[in-house]
């Protein structure tokens, strides 16, 4: 009894911690976005440039667009001042792409926005998917696409980071399956190559730490950081604080859960798990599950004409047969825990594997926020063609077809 309360006192006092964390961060962001934008304004007020910027355009129109596609809790290009996800990449040249999608929509959500950001239009979240997850079909119109002459004589290279991956790989399929009404000709021709850096490709053990259920991936526990997000999520979206939406979107629009609409009923509903993407299971996090991503991965294949990269990553290291982080001075020391965490991780007994085959082992090597395994190739529920390679040199000339 007293070893159970001190398991349930150690639980409660991590998620104080790591919730502390987590809004701390987020409150630094965002605060450090606004202030830039403020000093920005100012500085513009006080010296009046004549000219903005001083990027440099080094692209050629001969050469084909670069889509760089954040992960969770990312953004793109526009959104929070002048922080960028991906280090400013889009700032150096006019033909690298960083669209914004939702942050914690659905992988399928989120690929259909990625069609539309680049050809232009409205945003069709198709009539079957709507109905079934209790959301809007259409969503946000972009007047003008970023790359409207995309197609198979003007195809794309694609870069998604954790869970972009997974929604550039699903954005690949619906291209092969023509699901764009009105794009009657498109194919898996269309992009060039899909480079994934640390991907999602097979879930995460992450997500069972900070709230999913084994059980059912859909479901998170009653107490846990996922819930404190889910919370959160609804009262920011509830709020609908137009300034705030401009710095960050969680992408939940086409699910109208602003109190102009909804009302306060319409607010406990959501609160109480009755409605919404979390009540439908239409957002980010079951996709990240090793469940769900296996539902996933059944419709997804690798073809034949597209170059496949992946870049995996891992802290832990091996220490008495043990998996223990490889070293403060390698990670961060917030991610510290995490690694540790996932790095003695045990799947629970009494809930089935989630594939035949499974070893607790294969999940031990990670990056705090996911597993290596997961990041080196799509493998559940099919192994798809691969070839691990150490140095860049071993891999030419290039195949396609292969990651």
């Amino acid at each position: 009894m007293i070893v159970k309360w001190w398991v349930t006192a150690f639980q409660l006092t991590e998620l104080f911690v790591s919730s502390l964390v987590h809004l701390s961060y987020g409150f630094y962001l965002f605060s450090t976005a606004v202030a830039g934008d403020v000093s920005q304004s100012v500085t513009n007020w006080i010296f009046k440039p004549k000219f903005e910027g001083n990027k440099e355009i080094k692209s050629s129109n001969d050469l084909p667009p670069i889509v760089l596609v954040h992960g969770i809790f990312g953004f793109g290009e526009g959104r929070l001042g002048g922080h960028s996800y991906f280090a400013g990449a889009e700032k150096k040249d006019d033909r690298v792409l960083v669209p914004d999608l939702g942050s914690l929509t659905s992988i399928y959500d989120r690929a259909r926005e990625l069609f539309y950001y680049l050809k232009g239009g409205q945003v069709d979240y198709g009539e079957e998917h709507s109905k079934a997850c209790g959301h809007a079909q259409f969503g946000r119109v972009y007047e003008q696409g970023h790359y409207p002459e995309w197609d198979e004589d003007h195809p794309i290279h694609f870069v998604g980071h954790s869970a972009g991956a997974q929604a550039v790989r699903v954005l690949h399929q619906m291209l092969a399956d023509k699901a764009f009404k009105g794009y009657e000709n498109t194919s898996e021709n269309w992009i060039l190559s899909i480079t994934s850096l640390s991907g999602a490709l097979n879930g995460t053990t992450r997500t069972y730490f900070d709230g999913m259920l084994l059980e059912d991936e859909k479901l998170i526990m009653p107490v846990s950081l996922l819930q404190l997000c889910r919370i959160g999520v609804i009262v920011y979206e509830w709020l609908d604080i137009p300034w705030m939406k401009d710095y960050y979107n969680f992408g939940f629009d086409h699910f109208s859960m602003t109190w102009r609409k909804v009302g306060i009923r319409g607010l406990l509903d959501y609160l109480l798990g009755n409605a919404g993407p979390f009540a439908s299971g239409d957002w980010i996090l079951p996709d990240l599950t090793i469940q769900g991503s296996i539902k996933l991965n059944r419709h997804l294949h690798t073809f034949p004409q597209t170059y496949y990269f992946s870049y995996a990553t891992k802290h832990p290291t091996k220490v008495m047969g043990f998996a223990v982080p490889s070293g403060i001075r390698g990670i961060h020391p917030l991610l510290f825990i995490r690694v540790l965490q996932m790095s003695q991780w045990r799947h629970p007994q009494h809930v089935s594997p989630p594939y035949k085959g499974y070893r607790d082992e294969d999940w031990w090597d990670n990056d705090g926020a996911l597993n290596t395994i997961s990041m080196t190739h799509p493998r559940l529920p099919v192994e798809h063609p691969s070839c691990l390679v150490i140095k860049d040199s071993d891999c030419q000339p290039l195949q396609r077809g292969i990651w």
